[in-house]
């Protein structure tokens, strides 16, 4: 047995012609069996590390102690803001 995965946007016109296409051929083939598989879980879509990190900034913004090192950027002046 072959097992072929094939990710589709079923968003474009493409994607939606593919899956209409493939539902209709290989619906009640004896031998074919089409599978969906369209939840990913966050740790699949997300990087953790960069997760945490932004939760713990997110933590941070009503602390005075841990803004203490920020740097508050002038949206006017950006460059001479940071430089």
């Amino acid at each position: 047995m072959t097992t072929f995965t094939i990710k589709i946007n079923e968003r474009t016109k493409a994607g939606k012609a593919f899956r209409a296409m493939t539902e209709t051929f290989f619906k009640d083939v004896k031998g074919i069996e089409i599978l969906e598989n369209s939840t990913q879980t966050e740790d699949e879509i997300y990087n953790p590390e960069f997760v945490k990190m932004i939760l713990e900034r997110g933590e941070g913004i009503n602390d005075p102690e841990k803004r203490k090192n920020w740097t508050t950027v002038n949206p006017n002046d950006i460059w001479g803001s940071i430089l």
